[in-house]
């Protein structure tokens, strides 16, 4: 009989519109990953009598649950879904706004974007958010880049080219519009989603199909090594393994995308509102408490209940001077951007993460022989000071393609 291999096997997903109830088995979504693993997972009880033989006579099993765990090679698009279901609110639209007269201007390593009139923060921009300008008068150096938002007024962006390119001094010009590229999503302030899904895994070469049900978002853990991929892992935790059977549940799922991956490279990141050149290596976890309720009388879990979001991270720098030990003392909260792309491409597809305000939890330096290196960890918090264009969410995040 055949060995099923990893090759020959698909991971299907697909939103279920009641908790713990199986997804229409059409428009699934099949899923990218690296490794995958979705299982069955039941409570044990072991018989606790007294007897004269000395032996355990019974052992039972109790309440049934699911859980999974996936890991993968972070790109646009891929995982918005999930990225959505963990911060409670589903992906929208970005800003906009349209004929505009903006004048442009370096600022030291930055530069600015001035308008004429109207407001950035009325039109729903803010810091962290990648913006690419069009129009016919523009300066091709000037058009379409993927510009970070580091700081703002209401008529002034400050922004960094990510792809690191230069931009023309020039203006005014008329007829500019301003695109904040693919949607957003952050931790809202009510009216949070409670998502959950189904997910298939579909083992091909021996024609056995296992769907679970009710799998909720429970933790993202993003990695960015200072060389190699950045990654990205979700856990689930879910209600039961509902359907088996020797056929495929989801007909026809969608087909992975083949979006560009993330190399820690290419990409900006913002320390309180400027570009951070010396970090080694940054990680970033984003909880979402749940726990399973059970009562008397069910085999499965009753409920999943989900609790309020925590985001954690660590940074680790080369150690240059007091910048980083001073915010740890003085328990100073900064703002941290992470700004990803494809390539190194002007107009390159991207994903940012932004934290408006993240206090310092350690601060600890190594000793080696060559480059010293600090470490700190640190904790996001809701932002409550939403002057400047900062968000008020603890985590947002911007996906070009999603």
């Amino acid at each position: 009989m055949p060995i099923s291999k990893g090759t020959a096997k698909q991971v299907g997903y697909k939103r279920e519109s009641q908790w713990g109830t199986l997804a229409g088995n059409t428009s699934g979504k099949l899923l990218r990953r690296v490794t995958a693993s979705f299982n069955l997972v039941k409570d044990a009880y072991e018989s606790g009598e007294i007897r004269t033989d000395r032996q355990i006579a019974d052992y039972r099993h109790g309440v049934r649950s699911a859980e999974g765990s996936l890991n993968g090679e972070l790109s646009p698009a891929t995982y918005a879904d999930f990225m959505g279901s963990i911060v409670g609110k589903d992906f929208v639209a970005g800003p906009s706004a349209t004929g505009l007269s903006v004048t442009i201007a370096a600022s030291g390593s930055l530069y600015t974007v001035t308008r004429a009139a109207g407001s950035w923060l009325t039109d729903g921009f803010q810091v962290g958010m990648v913006v690419r300008l069009t129009g016919a008068g523009l300066n091709a150096a000037n058009s379409g880049k993927n510009l970070l938002i580091a700081s703002m007024t209401a008529t002034v962006l400050t922004v960094a080219v990510m792809n690191g390119s230069t931009m023309t001094a020039e203006g005014p010009i008329a007829s500019v519009t301003a695109n904040g590229t693919g949607k957003v999503t952050s931790v809202p302030a009510s009216g949070h989603t409670d998502d959950s899904y189904t997910v298939e895994e579909w083992y091909a070469d021996i024609a056995q199909s296992e769907a679970y049900t009710g799998m909720k978002l429970n933790s993202m853990a993003v990695q960015l090594p200072a060389t190699g991929l950045t990654t990205v892992d979700f856990g689930f935790a879910g209600k039961d393994l509902t359907q088996k059977g020797t056929t495929q549940y989801f007909t026809s799922p969608t087909a992975q995308n083949s979006n560009g991956i993330f190399a820690a490279v290419n990409g900006v990141m913002l320390v309180a509102g400027q570009p951070v050149a010396l970090v080694t290596s940054a990680d970033f976890t984003v909880e979402r408490a749940t726990e399973n309720a059970t009562a008397v009388g069910s085999n499965s879990v009753a409920e999943i209940f989900t609790g309020r979001i925590r985001v954690t991270g660590n940074l680790s720098v080369y150690f240059q001077d007091a910048t980083f030990r001073g915010y740890f003392d003085a328990e100073t909260p900064v703002t941290l951007v992470l700004a990803l792309t494809t390539d190194s491409t002007a107009n390159s597809q991207f994903v940012t993460f932004t934290l408006p305000k993240v206090k310092l939890g350690s601060f600890t330096r190594d000793d080696g022989e060559l480059g010293i290196v600090a470490s700190a960890s640190f904790q996001a918090l809701l932002n409550d000071v939403t002057t400047g264009g900062l968000p008020a969410t603890t985590i947002q995040i911007q996906d070009s393609a999603a």
